[in-house]
């Protein structure tokens, strides 16, 4: 028989457990909306998200740091979204690559710190972040791991222990980000030029004198790339970076210093920092006779040789018929010039045999550092000015002697691009100089300087910048900007000078 009142309490508890199962599915969406609201629309033509879905990341984050554990869960998930809605759109979008150069501080350590700063970088649509790993005299490892002779950025008590270097490549990695370490190189800082034990590793003009006095980077301190206690400094604060294994090394400074004025173009020996003990003697060692060894240390000692020096030379070592070092090519009727001739010839072959005895000097450098990157199965890049190699005149060089053309034991050029000119037209001139002797093999970069979205320091917006690249130049598929503290110089002054006390 059948039991009406069975039947409808059945369909009383069949229509509760829908109208239950209804409403948990509509709170299960209504959380969903608000914590995950990712979709592709999100992010705009330059992958950068939009302001809402920027403040509710930060409200999680926030809430996370307070110890909220469910808080912490959905900021563990969104960051992960992020990160692979980001992947999806660099994909899609051109730069393909889009990094930013970020320096951090002591007080970045604060709970939630370093977290904020790569959720921003997230935010504006980088996928690699270039942290500046060894500068002005410091070196971002622990202070109680560090035995380098350069201080660690942490040295305050409460933060000795703290390896920020790598918490920032574990944490970029969780939100999909690349983390290159960002190194000088011929540039050791000022504090190092200050250590007793190191007077003798600076770089050094004909006059005796090092960068600190004699050009326009006073606040700086090049080392003689030829130098072996330079290079075992340099090559043992490296192995401790690669030990925190970054996704790649980025060598910056691999030149000598910039002068100024009447300086800034180098004409004479004696303006080359090839004075240092190291430098002179692999100099000297150049020669390939006596002759030749003899007129090399004439010319730099003197600044230039003169008709006497050339009838000298002639009378030593009967068995050697010309003096001889590397790379000199012979001239054929040599024999037969006059001495006045002979004299004008050698001179400036011996001017040359400096400029690329000092240039060769930058180049040894970078392939010993990048020789001991590549080791660690790492990818290495050069950091460069475009202009930085310019022949001055008849027979004069830019003061840097940054000899980029041959910087190829890298795998990518980072040419700073960093024209003024009111337009993004100087700008691409200079990318355009490094693509025209960039082998097919490498990855160049371009370095851009401003602001998204207004005119910084007299140079167009980024995107502005951007778009006169991607138009003018197309093979280019990566850019980067500098920098982080640009993009945020409220909060960059704020960490820089914060107390941890």
């Amino acid at each position: 028989m059948f039991n009406l009142s069975h039947s409808f309490n059945s369909l009383s508890r069949l229509s509760r457990s829908m109208l239950l199962a209804v409403l948990s599915f509509c709170l299960i969406i209504t959380v969903q909306a608000h914590f995950f609201p990712v979709t592709a629309a999100e992010t705009n033509n330059y992958c950068q998200f939009q302001e809402r879905t920027i403040a509710l990341k930060d409200q999680l984050r926030q809430r996370a740091i307070n110890g909220n554990i469910q808080a912490q869960t959905e900021y563990n998930n969104l960051i992960q979204r992020h990160g692979e809605q980001l992947a999806n759109c660099r994909q899609q979008t051109w730069p393909q690559t889009q990094a930013i150069w970020l320096r951090v501080y002591p007080c970045d350590t604060f709970p939630g710190g370093v977290e904020e700063i790569l959720d921003h970088i997230v935010d504006l649509g980088y996928n690699e972040v270039y942290l500046e790993v060894f500068y002005n005299a410091q070196v971002l490892l622990p202070a109680n791991e560090n035995n380098t002779p350069w201080d660690s950025v942490l040295r305050s008590p409460s933060v000795r222990n703290r390896d920020l270097l790598a918490e920032v490549i574990e944490k970029g990695h969780e939100r999909g980000l690349k983390v290159y370490a960002w190194l000088f190189s011929l540039n050791f800082g000022y504090a190092y030029a200050q250590r007793g034990d190191r007077t003798q590793v600076l770089a050094r003009n004909g006059y005796g004198e090092t960068n600190l006095s004699a050009s326009g980077e006073v606040s700086k301190a090049f080392v003689d790339p030829y130098n072996e206690q330079a290079r075992r400094d340099y090559l043992q604060m490296l192995s401790a970076v690669l030990k925190r294994k970054p996704d790649g090394v980025l060598f910056d400074y691999i030149r000598y210093p910039r002068s100024t004025g009447s300086k800034s173009v180098v004409s004479g020996v004696k303006n080359l920092w090839i004075y240092g003990d190291a430098a002179l003697n692999t100099l000297f060692n150049r020669a390939l006779n006596e002759k030749g060894r003899f007129l090399i240390q004439r010319f730099v000692n003197k600044g230039y040789i003169t008709r006497n020096d050339v009838a000298r030379v002639d009378e030593l070592e009967p068995k050697e018929i010309l003096p001889l070092w590397q790379g000199r090519n012979l001239d054929g009727m040599e024999a037969e010039m006059s001495l006045e001739a002979r004299q004008n010839l050698l001179q400036q072959q011996l001017w040359y045999l400096s400029v690329a005895h000092a240039a060769q000097g930058v180049l040894d450098f970078l392939s010993l550092a990048a020789q001991q990157v590549e080791q660690a199965g790492i990818p290495t890049g050069a950091v460069f000015f475009p202009d930085a190699n310019r022949v001055v005149g008849e027979e004069g060089f830019d003061s840097r002697l940054q000899p980029w053309t041959r910087f190829n034991k890298v795998e990518q050029w980072h040419p700073m691009s960093y024209a003024v000119c009111g337009r993004a037209s100087c700008i691409v001139d200079l990318v355009r100089r490094t693509m025209s002797v960039a082998s097919p093999d490498l990855e160049v970069v371009p370095a851009l300087a401003g602001a998204w979205g207004q005119p910084y320091k007299d140079r167009p917006p980024l995107e502005v910048q951007m778009e006169a690249i991607r138009r003018q130049v197309p093979n280019i598929a990566g850019v980067s900007h500098f920098a982080y503290s640009w993009q945020f110089p409220d909060q960059d002054r704020d960490r820089k000078f914060c107390s941890l006390e």
